[in-house]
């Protein structure tokens, strides 16, 4: 097989800006120089264009371009006969589909821009694959012969026939209310063919905002409220894309509970779901697909895989049927010590504290127990949404007064705060707001190789902080709660928006910096993994949402987390390969065995390794 088909070439339609530039990858392109058209830009052209037939991998266009527009990427084998879509010339392309199969649940799993929301597109016959043909599309008899002898030329046929009707969740729920207007009980009842309206509405706690107009829904609501809208409706396949966005732990089990339930509606019928966090992943699913690649550029999907098998491919980055690599690092998630070794050590280091203390919000009351932490620590706060942790962590910033606190107050101390929602104000670059606000940090260079390099700032220093996806916002607020010089950060949710990998990423990156910095951290997370993996200590909230709530003191790992568990009814065990928590399917005999022994968080696994 020839080698020129092993390399794309990508031109970013964003950065590349030939009006402004000397066309410096057409002048130092050596292929150009002999006289060939390997790569054309004028200065009527909207971008560039180069041949990947003619391209030598060279790479000096990449270095020359003075706006990073271009990629030239060497695929890890050839990969041409198996591409499914291209959007153009120079553009993203898609190899290989996920393969559903009836009565059972497909989780995706892989990085942002890495093709998943089109594999969806595809699938549910949104968009017409075009085999990488652009110019030229095929027509279906030609792709259905492109799928034959696997299970996805069934699935096609089934789709041109028109028996299969898809119905997709969106990924995007804040913009709902732009798109529908009306009530959220009106709105249900109107979609309601599968007459199990009031069934969805109670398993998803939707009863108090039944009345509601959309438009006055918070995010867990709507995401709630997406969710029931698409299961109500008769459909043969359902796609679900990021079902946990702004739920908490109980709520995800509730969501992915009905999503389990979809399958049961007829034998034939196909759920997919693309999930981030790899606990509701893990537990929602029947078999898994890893998709991997170079984000924004190509996407491969991987053959399915049984659920513990791949999620394990995706944390420890290599294909063991392909013998292949697709990242450099993997993740386990060892607990090192025991919660009486921790409790022993604990009570003699406590270097700051903080008094019992109350707030009222309204008809909404926390009740705080006294506490205490210590440099190098990480406390993690879990509870259901409306139970008061961001109103806490408000308290220790000094931006909430408490009602009673004995008089005695937080301690003063230099705080650094990542609030949950993140609203860009700044005009400008991510290179002048970072310049502006965190300098010293930013320009120095163990936190360049410790914060900046792994969260991949560099690549978002020229953009407009205006113009930030969700995800990259993230990424430069956490940076920036990082940045700044503190005894204590307090970080909101740093896993929203976030894809799996870039939450790993950034469990790593709080996790290192809080060690080295000899500082203390304080965070609300949801994504149980990244809890695990964040936490030394944990602060569990019990109560009514939205009526009152108490705060713990910050307890070892292992009993905070199964007081927390077992007010949820769901147990964990650890997966003996990497660590990683695991939930059990309710009921199984695992599920039992740990709940009669009162064990809900990791059992001893010396026996499975």
């Amino acid at each position: 097989m020839s080698d020129k088909l092993t390399r794309i070439a990508i031109v970013s339609a964003d950065r590349c800006k030939p009006k402004r530039c000397g066309k410096e990858c057409r002048k130092g392109c050596p292929v150009v120089r002999m006289g060939k058209l390997c790569i054309e830009v004028t200065s009527k052209d909207k971008i560039a264009f180069i041949s990947e037939t003619l391209c030598i991998g060279c790479g000096i266009c990449v270095k020359k371009c003075p706006f990073d527009a271009i990629q030239i990427i060497n695929l890890p084998k050839d990969l041409d006969k198996d591409t499914v879509h291209r959007y153009g010339a120079n553009s993203f392309k898609l190899h290989r589909l996920p393969m559903p199969r009836p009565g059972q649940v497909l989780g995706l799993v892989g990085t942002n821009g890495i093709g998943k929301s089109t594999a969806l597109k595809v699938l549910a016959a949104k968009l017409k694959p075009n085999l990488g043909r652009w110019d030229a599309p095929p027509d279906w008899e030609e792709i259905l012969t492109n799928f034959r002898g696997s299970e996805l030329q069934n699935y096609f046929t089934r789709v041109l026939e028109d028996n299969l009707k898809a119905k997709i969740k969106p990924q995007y729920v804040d913009q709902i209310p732009r798109a529908v207007k009306g009530t959220v009980g009106d709105i249900l009842k109107r979609q309601d063919e599968r007459n199990v309206m009031d069934h969805l509405i109670a398993e998803l706690d939707l009863e108090t905002v039944a009345d509601r107009d959309v438009s006055v829904l918070s995010g867990g609501e709507l995401q709630r409220f997406a969710l029931a809208v698409t299961a109500v409706q008769q459909a043969d396949v359902y796609m679900i894309d990021e079902p946990s966005s702004y739920l908490d732990v109980r709520q995800r089990l509730q969501a992915a509970k009905v999503i389990r339930d979809l399958v049961h509606i007829t034998p034939e019928t196909y759920v997919v779901v693309v999930e981030h966090d790899l606990a509701v992943l893990d537990y929602l699913s029947d078999f898994i697909c890893c998709l991997y690649g170079k984000p924004g550029a190509y996407g491969v999907v991987t053959l399915p895989s049984g659920v513990r098998e791949g999620i394990n491919i995706f944390l420890a980055g290599f294909i063991p049927t392909e013998n292949l690599r697709f990242r450099a690092v993997s993740l386990t998630f060892r607990i090192a010590e025991t919660a009486e070794q921790v409790q022993e050590e604990d009570q003699q280091h406590r270097l700051y504290s903080y008094p019992a203390m109350t707030k009222t919000l309204g008809s909404f009351k926390l009740s705080v127990e006294a506490g205490s932490f210590t440099d190098s620590e990480i406390v993690v706060m879990l509870g259901e949404n409306g139970t008061g942790k961001t109103t806490f962590i408000r308290m220790l910033a000094g931006l909430l007064k408490p009602d009673d606190d004995g008089g005695e107050g937080v301690p003063a101390l230099n705080v650094s705060y990542k609030p949950q929602k993140i609203s860009p104000k700044f005009d400008g670059t991510v290179r002048q707001l970072l310049h502006i606000k965190i300098r010293d940090a930013y320009l120095h260079p163990q936190f360049m190789s410790d914060v900046t390099r792994p969260m991949r700032i560099e690549e978002l220093l020229d953009q407009d902080v205006q113009h930030l996806s969700g995800g990259e916002l993230q990424r430069v607020a956490l940076v920036l709660a990082l940045g700044k010089p503190a005894d204590i950060y307090l970080i909101d949710e740093p896993s929203a928006y976030l894809d799996s990998e870039q939450r790993i990423i950034a469990a790593k990156v709080i996790k290192r910096f809080i060690l080295h910095s000899k500082s203390s951290a304080y965070i609300i997370e949801h994504d149980f993994i990244m809890a695990t993996y964040l936490a030394d200590r944990v602060i569990v909230y019990e109560g009514v949402p939205a009526k009152s709530a108490t705060a713990t003191e910050p307890q070892p790992l292992l009993s905070g987390m199964n007081a927390f568990l077992k007010s949820l009814n769901i147990t964990f065990r650890r997966d003996p390969t990497n660590f990683r928590p695991r939930i059990n399917k309710l009921e199984s005999v695992k599920d039992k065995e740990q709940k009669a022994a009162g064990n809900y968080f990791f059992v001893d696994t010396a026996d499975e390794v």
